[in-house]
């Protein structure tokens, strides 16, 4: 009898709970008691969570609460835009868990989920909620909290209880609501996040470069190199002047010594537009890397005509003039090749002054080579101060 007693005052007390939040269904009032009532059962003792009966009085008083703030929002009265949206994910939390409970096989193996549809057909309704909820916290900041509401918007989908509805292929906002998970897990610094929906973020072709650029971020995180090069080069193919892609492609190949793949890109780029300075830069590097050096300097200068605040193509023109330099020295005729060396200094010294000018702090740079410059062309004054600075 002892154990019989124990078994049925839970009982009685569950009951009790469950007609208590009833009447405040029923009334319209005290629903934030009567939701504590159902979550308290729920924490209380693991075995109410199997109960269905809990759950769908949970859903039913949330619903109360929805109706209630969506009248208040309707008359234009005060409320929290935040709850409003809250209640509604709130609402497929609860009826994707009942919905668990309720399709479980009979003593006879069937599944007959009893509130399935109707409650599918209601949060249908509801299911843009989650979308502006989201966007609404994306406004705030709150990228966590958005994140949440698209993956409720977008995992739907994979949810039993909407089976039929098909949302990948008959929803046209999926795309958008992707793109902008994509985007709050980027900005989460979350590579998991970033790519959970970003095959399907980049079906909406208004934001797909920043779908992209997003996922090679994602990878370098992971450390994933073969998935960030595949993903630049796809960026760069479809978008070769948007200036995420193509630097850092550009910088990859030039730091593993892939000159030959850095022209192939840099000409790539050209054929798109010819006056486009990074391309020219690109194309300058790989040109002085595989030692062409009047080649380098013909683009170089072109890249000067087109921008002449750029340091770079100073630095690879006064390079390419010392290593023809330096070449010449190597052969060990001085006397034969004076009045070579000395033209190829005095045409350096310009090119390499004008870089110091642009970038002062470079020193380890422009300083050496400007030292050899004025030693070889006898300048004391401005061998002795390049002497100083670099003592």
């Amino acid at each position: 009898m002892a154990a019989l007693l124990m078994a049925v005052l839970p009982s009685c007390a569950q009951k009790k709970q469950i007609d208590e939040a009833r009447n405040c269904i029923k009334n319209g009032k005290d629903l934030d008691k009567a939701e504590k009532l159902m979550t308290d059962l729920l924490h209380a003792d693991s075995a109410n969570r199997q109960k269905p009966k809990i759950y769908l009085t949970w859903f039913d008083v949330v619903v109360a609460k929805y109706d209630q703030a969506n009248e208040k929002l309707y008359l234009k009265q005060k409320y929290d835009t935040v709850a409003f949206f809250n209640l509604t994910r709130r609402l497929y939390d609860i009826a994707q868990s009942l919905d668990s409970l309720d399709a479980r096989p009979d003593k006879k193996g069937r599944v007959r989920p009893a509130y399935r549809r109707e409650h599918a057909s209601m949060l249908n309704q509801l299911r843009p909620n989650l979308y502006y909820g989201g966007t609404f916290q994306v406004r705030k900041g709150a990228f966590r909290e958005a994140y949440d509401f698209f993956h409720h918007y977008l995992d739907a989908d994979n949810q039993p209880l909407f089976t039929g509805y098909q949302y990948a292929t008959t929803d046209a906002r999926v795309p958008e609501a992707a793109y902008w998970a994509t985007y709050c897990g980027y900005r989460l610094a979350d590579a998991d996040l970033t790519l959970r929906y970003s095959q399907q973020a980049l079906a909406d072709s208004s934001k797909t470069k920043y779908v992209l650029q997003y996922m090679c971020e994602a990878y370098q995180r992971q450390k994933r190199t073969e998935a960030y090069l595949e993903t630049l080069r796809k960026g760069f193919q479809d978008y070769p002047e948007y200036p995420y892609f193509f630097p850092r492609l550009a910088d990859y190949y030039k730091d593993q010594g892939l000159t030959d793949s850095l022209m192939v890109i840099a000409n790539r780029g050209l054929g798109v537009n010819a006056e486009n300075t990074i391309f020219l830069l690109a194309k300058s590097i790989a040109l002085l890397n595989s030692e062409r050096y009047d080649e380098c300097i013909a683009v170089s200068r072109q890249m000067i005509q087109l921008n002449d605040s750029m340091p770079e193509p100073y630095l690879n023109i006064a390079t390419c003039y010392l290593n023809q330099a330096l070449a010449l020295e190597l052969q060990g005729e001085p006397r034969r090749n004076r009045k070579q060396l000395h033209k190829l200094y005095t045409d350096a010294r310009p090119y390499m002054e004008d870089y110091r000018r642009l970038m002062p702090d470079d020193r380890q740079r422009w300083a050496p080579a400007l030292y050899r410059i004025y030693l070889n062309l006898n300048l004391g004054k401005q061998f002795e101060e390049i002497d100083r600075l670099m003592k």
